[in-house]
């Protein structure tokens, strides 16, 4: 079929997407295009002017590729680039069309996939078909909709989706998917496929022959494999291209058993044998009260195997129930969802697979659907907190099916220190200790108590919660302690087995010029005076970040649009000073001029039906960045200028890389700004490419932030290439700080950033080589040498608190944990009273009134809103409708639920975001975003109102039938008319 040769030429042109860019000669190309559209054409020539080939280049290879496909684009694009004189970037593509030989042999592969489907749908689809992403056998594309088709229709036809997929790649993938059935356990598939001894590959090979002497078309063959379906797969090519019109595949002459749902295929393959944990001298030590069935910690350095610890109690835990025939059912507790793989598949599967079921569940699987059966099912479950504090709290309400504490006999919660105020580890420990207490009284009443999970806390540091007395530092981490009613905090002192990186720390010279600052500190006082502003302290510095934000909120609330309007570009300028200090002036440039077009796309509408209102503050605020835009795009691109920070990265870097065989490291940053800035900046510097630096960022995956996150997808496939060293440098912001396990890491660099001991002590141990080092470098305006040092002396004080814990009284340590436990049930009731009391939402939506917190126009009041699924406000009154415009989402995501979010709301007049235009099950519902109104309340402003929850009122449910029935009758009336 074409289209499935069109998709291996789009992924052709994909492939080497980075080297045709550079290559790219775009003025001439476009000449020879003639399947672009003219005023697309003039938009990519307007990209190379303003913004340079690669990027203008990157616009039009996207335009190339982009469906519906023209007839004959591929060879079009590709006579093109000769014509053009690109012959280098013509030649990466004709070099990789696959010689009719080889195409011969894919078709055959094709063809044993086609024969082997029964057995290969039982492979497990979520293990397998992230490493094919990874490899780019699955599109990004390709990824979610196998993820949805497991999710939607089970394993087998997720299975028979990826197969589809892959099977339509460029000659090589074969190879390629067979190894990633190896190194995910699919030993049986592997053997099945030609993989593993000689014996098994000349049956392959005869097995792949015969398929070559078969004719095509559908063909009759040995009995099926029970419960196996035909793959999706209506038509696939012959060596000429012509249909075969192959719909039915069946299983070789000597079947293999297929493997069902649910079933682990990687235990039963068996694997290599780790069952024997062999731990050390320290680690035994700390283990000892744990396998005696006592709740502990365990604080031992990072690096120093305890979730390896972990495992073996786990082991023992789960032996001994069995020995005495009892069940076992153990939970494994993780904050961050790169973790759940990472213990899962390097930990616990690999030394627990061949006597018990192990499985992991995060946030972005589809398993956590059934979570509870998950628990049933399996012996030992990796997860995130969240999902287990959502199932006991299901089971607490009385909601569908949930979990008990009692339900398990061990919870193991990795870096445990996050057991405080507010964490979920701490919800989940709340739960615990009111069991317990309530357990007491059970006894003393002779009723049974309800049966606990031991727990076993894991952290390479509890910190000491901001304290500055040895006192304080005891009472945290005694806190800590009690909330996971540890009777002992365990560590030791590993001896000839400690490793501690070198550490340097890189001071900075001011710059002796800079004249880029300079021109964003004239502007910002040019706003200063037109608002009749006087700043109290350094414009760049963090306090001036809050006082500005203190004033917007102020001028807000008291409808002052002309201060309000300068504060929110005052702030702008005041992050590209600080941009400046940290990462190139380009890129602060860059931040600066973006804002600006966003800006001015708020005042332009496309249909220009009417004007949007453009105060006087405003064409101030405009002009004042026009007139100084080419000056500081000039001192932008002078290195002359740049700030010594980024200089002594460089030399970091390049001295690494330089003097080690194999450089591995992390560069910790602040933002997620600065962490793709210094990607790119590396990235673009020919003396890093020469030295092999092979650079990538990670990034949260939360959406508090404007710089769009990163999907756990997108997280897993760069922590995997950092793992396997396809990339051997990665800029991280604090989401790669804990538990992140890279044996071969030899370096960690803290640029600008500095938090707590814990950090400082996480950071450090990310670099898991002996020869490791550890670098601080420092920025302008962050302070970080002196909060370095600070950290290190609490270090020092904690070390000391913890040998003052270990030393108490037993007796004494006891009472001192039950006063603290007793204290914390007592907030968590005072706290829950309080919360209830919010909760009742006694306010009339009529007597609360939203406007525009641009320009102060009355947009609704609360009798207008109404609530879907307990979480969007929506307005759907004519009225409203016609007080905004609305902007499509270039970037739609499908959220695969009962809504999407497909374009932006603003205020007709100003142009300020309202919120987004949910569609709804069909229903386009305008959502909005409270942050953006100024809410009143009786006619008094609320001070501050940033999330709905902090509103006391109670709107409506949505009344999705009423609606329903209102544009269906709307939309016959049209039809009568």
């Amino acid at each position: 079929m074409a289209s499935d040769k069109d998709e291996q030429w789009v992924r052709l042109v994909e492939d080497f997407r980075p080297r045709l860019t550079e290559r790219i000669k775009v003025e001439q190309v476009l000449d020879h295009l003639q399947f672009i559209e003219s005023d697309l054409k003039e938009e990519i020539r307007q990209k190379a002017r303003t913004e340079g080939e690669p990027r203008a280049a990157n616009v039009l290879i996207s335009a190339v590729i982009r469906k519906p496909h023209s007839p004959g684009w591929f060879r079009a694009f590709v006579d093109a680039l000769v014509s053009a004189d690109c012959e280098s970037a013509a030649d990466y593509l004709q070099d990789n069309i696959p010689e009719p030989e080889v195409e011969a042999d894919n078709d055959c592969c094709v063809r044993l996939i086609q024969i082997l489907c029964p057995s290969l749908v039982g492979m497990k689809t979520d293990e397998v078909c992230v490493p094919c992403y990874s490899e780019g056998l699955l599109t990004e594309e390709d990824l979610e909709i196998v993820k949805t088709e497991t999710a939607q229709r089970g394993s087998r036809n997720g299975a028979r989706e990826l197969l589809r997929r892959i099977v339509r790649h460029r000659p090589g993938w074969f190879s390629t998917f067979l190894n990633i059935l190896r190194e995910t356990d699919h030993n049986d598939l592997y053997r099945l496929m030609g993989g593993s001894s000689d014996i098994d590959k000349q049956n392959s090979d005869e097995k792949l022959s015969s398929v070559k002497d078969e004719p095509t078309g559908s063909q009759s063959a040995s009995e099926s494999c029970d419960n196996s379906e035909p793959m999706d797969i209506s038509t696939c090519e012959d060596t000429q291209g012509e249909s075969t019109g192959l719909t039915e595949f069946f299983c070789l002459s000597e079947p293999l058993p297929c493997i069902t749902d649910g079933a682990d295929p990687i235990a039963e393959a068996g694997g290599p044998d780790k069952a024997n944990i062999v731990l050390r001298d320290y680690q035994e030590d700390v283990a000892r009260p744990a396998l005696e069935g006592k709740n502990i910690i365990i604080c031992l350095p990072t690096g120093s195997g305890k979730t390896r610890v972990a495992v073996y109690i786990t082991k023992q835990h789960l032996d001994s129930r069995r020995a005495e025939g009892r069940s076992g059912k153990v939970v494994v507790l993780v904050n961050k969802v790169p973790l759940v793989e990472q213990h899962y598949s390097a930990e616990f599967l690999p030394y627990l697979k061949q006597n018990y079921k192990v499985e992991r569940v995060s946030g972005d699987s589809q398993l956590k659907i059934s979570f509870t059966e998950i628990v049933k099912k399996n012996d030992v479950v990796i997860c995130t907190a969240q999902i287990l504090e959502n199932y006991l709290e299901r089971d607490n309400k009385g909601e569908d099916e949930g979990v008990k504490l009692s339900d398990l006999t061990l919870i193991v919660i990795d870096e445990c220190h996050h057991t405080q105020k507010g964490g979920v580890y701490n919800h989940i420990m709340m739960r615990y200790l009111k069991q317990k207490h309530s357990n007491i009284r059970l006894k003393k009443q002779q009723k049974e108590p309800v049966p606990l999970p031991q727990i076993l806390g894991l952290t390479a540091s509890p910190g000491v919660g901001g304290a500055t007395k040895m006192e304080k530092a005891e009472e945290h981490i005694l806190r800590i302690c009690a909330n996971l009613d540890a009777s002992k905090i365990m560590t030791r002192s590993l001896g000839e087995y400690k490793k501690e990186p070198m550490k340097t720390t890189m001071l900075v010279e001011d710059r002796k010029e800079d004249p880029f600052g300079d021109v964003i500190k004239k502007i910002m006082n040019a706003i200063h005076d037109h608002a009749q502003l006087t700043p109290t302290c350094d414009l760049g510095s963090q306090n001036y970040e809050q006082w500005v934000v203190q004033l917007e909120a102020k001028a807000a609330k008291e409808e002052d649009q002309n201060v309000r309007v300068c504060t929110a570009h005052l702030r702008q300028y005041n992050e590209g000073l600080n941009l400046s200090n940290t990462i190139r002036m380009c890129d602060a440039f860059s931040f600066l001029n973006q804002y600006y077009e966003e800006e001015m796309k708020k005042k332009t509408l496309p249909d220009q039906e009417h004007t949007i209102q453009i105060t006087d503050t405003e064409r101030f605020l405009f002009s004042l960045f026009k007139e100084n835009k080419r000056e500081l795009q000039k001192l932008a691109e002078n290195p002359e200028y740049e700030n010594d920070s980024l200089s002594k990265l460089r030399t970091k870097i390049l001295q690494e890389f330089s003097s080690r065989k194999e450089a591995r490291g992390i560069i910790f940053t602040k933002t997620r700004r600065s962490a793709i800035a210094l990607s790119q900046w590396i990235q673009e510097n020919p003396k890093f490419a020469d030295i092999g630096v092979k650079a990538s960022y990670v990034i949260g995956g939360g959406d508090q932030s404007v710089v769009k996150p990163m999907t756990s997808a997108e997280q897993r496939d760069v922590l995997n290439k950092f793992r396997t060293g396809k990339v051997n440098l990665l800029i991280a912001t604090t989401v790669a700080e804990e538990g992140l396990d890279i044996a071969a890491c030899n370096f960690v660099i803290r640029y600008g950033l500095v938090t707590n001991e814990i950090a400082m002590i996480q950071a450090k141990g990310r670099g898991r080589a002996e020869d490791s080092s550890y670098t601080l470098v420092e920025v302008k305006n962050t302070g970080v040498a002196e909060k370095e040092s600070v950290n290190e002396y609490r270090q020092k004080m904690m070390d000391k608190a913890i040998d003052k814990i270990r030393a108490m009284n037993q007796v004494n340590y006891d009472k001192r944990i039950t006063d603290f436990q007793i204290q914390a049930i007592m907030e968590e009731k005072v706290r829950m009273t309080k919360k209830r009391q919010k909760d009742v939402k006694t306010v009339n939506p009529a007597d609360v009134k939203f406007s525009c917190r641009s320009c102060s126009t009355h947009v609704c009041t609360g009798e207008d809103v109404e609530i879907i699924e307990n979480m969007h406000r929506v307005n759907v009154t004519s009225q409203f409708g016609k007080l905004f415009n609305r902007t499509e989402n270039t970037s739609l995501v499908e959220r695969l639920l009962d809504y999407e979010t497909n374009g932006f709301i603003a205020c007709k007049k100003c142009g300020q975001r309202w919120g987004s235009m949910m569609l709804y099950r069909g229903i386009e519902c305008p959502c909005l975003h409270v942050k953006n109104f100024v809410v009143t309340l009786n006619g008094k402003p609320i001070s501050k109102c940033t999330k709905w929850s902090e509103l006391p009122v109670k709107f409506p449910d949505f009344d999705y039938a009423e609606h329903a029935s209102y544009m269906a009758q709307c939309s016959d009336d049209e039809e009568t008319e």
